[in-house]
């Protein structure tokens, strides 16, 4: 009988396969007996890092909100706040079409309970932090509830532009292409009413 293979990182072993499994399996199929028979070691090593099931998928959603926030902030922050929830929008946009796993992940899945999970609740909630940070240099009266509004907004198009409901109604292709701009102009509009 061949050894168990030895992992320097365990932990991070775990976390890596797991990714694996939901990308070409599903999360359905996610298991702590699946990460460990994949990975070649007893069934129950993952759980000196990860109590349940539940706890290495809350890792993994976790990190998922952190990159995703990371991402967001990679656009320049300007003296101009408008502009500054723009570049977020079209950063939003293009995490959404080019990371739909990670998006369908935090975004369209059920997830373990947040207060079972503070970290990956504390990771969740940084993007929407840094919209409310821009409504509060604005001198928004609602910044938390507006950057709700936003984030719904911006959800159900990145939804639509990778769904195929786009495909199944008969939309002239310069419309689509410039709904983006003209969704974030109308947002900024929507921003300009003290009373929303």
């Amino acid at each position: 009988m061949p050894p168990k293979p030895k992992y320097e990182n365990l932990k991070e072993a775990c976390i890596e396969e797991a990714i694996k499994i939901i990308q070409s399996d599903g999360i359905e199929k996610l298991s702590l007996r699946q990460v460990s028979r994949r990975l070649g070691v007893s069934h129950q090593a993952p759980y000196k890092h990860f109590p349940s099931r539940d706890h290495i998928l809350a890792e993994v959603v976790s990190r998922m909100y952190k990159t995703f926030a990371d991402h967001m902030r990679t656009m320049p922050k300007t003296d101009n706040p408008y502009d500054d929830l723009r570049g977020m929008g079209q950063a939003y946009l293009g995490f959404a079409v080019t990371h739909p796993l990670e998006y369908q992940l935090m975004f369209n899945t059920p997830l373990p309970p947040s207060h079972e999970h503070p970290d990956m609740m504390k990771n969740a909630q940084q993007a929407l932090g840094l919209v409310q940070d821009c409504l509060e240099r604005m001198g928004h009266p609602h910044p938390q509830e507006t950057a709700l509004f936003i984030w719904s907004v911006m959800h159900g198009w990145s939804s639509l532009l990778q769904g195929q409901a786009l495909d199944t109604i008969d939309l002239d292709q310069e419309a689509i292409e410039h709904a983006t701009n003209h969704i974030l102009d109308q947002i900024r509009l929507a921003l300009t009413n003290p009373d929303l």
